[in-house]
């Protein structure tokens, strides 16, 4: 069974890694570990604005193993600096200027070594408590990061329609999760039809309120930066926003709508004497237990990400009437009750299509 969902995976990855966009790479990146630093007289515990001189080894790529020193700029202010100490491992940027010169930069602090630690970490739990699920769990988790960075990402930057293929790939990524998760069965087809019912239901309230209320889709830094992508790609700013809000709804309305079909199912099992009705009340009974607990997950996600900007509001004393008529905070909101009602909605929607795939002859 694990090598039939490998060659699945294996498969279907290579048919879509046809569409990954990507040049070559013309700047290079790499780490390096400090292993001097001098501070000029300016650059204190409470002053970090000046130079500091550093002396680092290059630890990957074509220089590897050699050793430069360069002059590390601080200006005081903690977006932009990268006050570095020996023993630090740093990312840097290497280039051959006009004159010829190797020129190198600190750029960043190496964090992914931790990041993939935590990773391992992850996995370890999961095939600990999980065993086999965990392991589906696993290829499945897998399965859908290629689908977002081998087809999606590279899709959208191809310039096509980013509404129209985020139902394709959620769709594809709900099918094949539940199916590797739960096998081919009436549960499977029951979650697949109310998860993607409750994604589509929310992306709909999505675009017709966004709409209405003229969301631009620009609310993010990030959005505005991609106007000035190499590529020329005039993108549709809304539907990147609307195509968010289904990707954000589709963990939270598959969670539910595979819970309300297991649930379905067992009930189904211990008495199979039960109507169509009856299953369909148990369902919902269930489904009213999760659909407090997960909109409060999808409103607290989206609203732990704007905690920095709530500060501002309210150290600003900026009134009610401003802050719920600005674009991103309109964005937020219709973001986390869109998903949410699709989210609810994915409730009598699996319930009715898990009782009637059971109890039909």
């Amino acid at each position: 069974m694990v090598k039939r969902i490998l060659a699945l995976i294996l498969l279907i990855f290579a048919i879509f890694s046809f569409y990954a966009y990507g040049e070559e790479d013309i700047t290079t990146f790499e780490k390096a570990l400090v292993l001097q630093v001098v501070n000029d007289e300016n650059i204190s515990d409470e002053n970090i604005n000046g130079v500091q001189f550093v002396e680092l080894k290059i630890l990957t790529g074509k220089y590897k193993g050699k050793t430069f020193n360069i002059e590390n700029v601080l200006s005081d202010h903690p977006v932009y600096d990268i006050p570095v100490k020996k023993g630090d491992k740093v990312l840097v940027f290497m280039e051959v200027n006009e004159e010829g010169n190797l020129e190198v930069n600190i750029t960043d602090y190496v964090r992914n070594n931790y990041i993939y630690i935590l990773v391992l970490i992850f996995v370890i739990i999961l095939l600990l408590i999980g065993r086999i699920k965990g392991l589906k769990t696993i290829l499945t988790l897998v399965f859908t990061m290629l689908m977002i960075f081998k087809v999606l990402l590279p899709l959208m930057l191809r310039g096509y329609n980013a509404v129209f293929i985020t139902i394709l790939i959620s769709a594809i990524v709900t099918i094949v999760t539940i199916t590797i998760i739960s096998g081919f069965s009436k549960k499977s087809a029951a979650a697949v039809i109310g998860t993607v019912s409750g994604v589509l239901i929310a992306g709909f309230i999505a675009f017709i309120i966004g709409t209405k209320v003229k969301l631009t889709g620009l609310s993010s830094e990030e959005a505005v930066m991609l106007s000035y992508i190499p590529q020329d790609i005039n993108f549709n700013f809304r539907d990147l926003l609307f195509s968010g809000i289904l990707l954000g709804t589709l963990g939270a309305v598959m969670d539910v709508s595979m819970s309300i079909a297991s649930a379905i199912e067992e009930i189904n099992r211990a008495n199979s004497k039960l109507s169509m009705k009856e299953l369909f009340i148990s369902g919902m009974n269930v489904g009213k237990d999760i659909m407090g607990t997960m909109s409060n997950t999808l409103i607290l996600a989206y609203t732990g990400s704007t905690v920095p900007l709530m500060l501002l509001f309210m150290a600003y004393e900026t009134s009610f009437l401003r802050i719920s008529n600005m674009d991103i905070i309109a964005t937020e909101i219709i973001r986390s009750l869109a998903g949410s009602i699709g989210l609810i909605l994915a409730i009598p929607l699996t319930a009715v299509i898990s009782a009637m795939l059971i109890k039909k002859e």
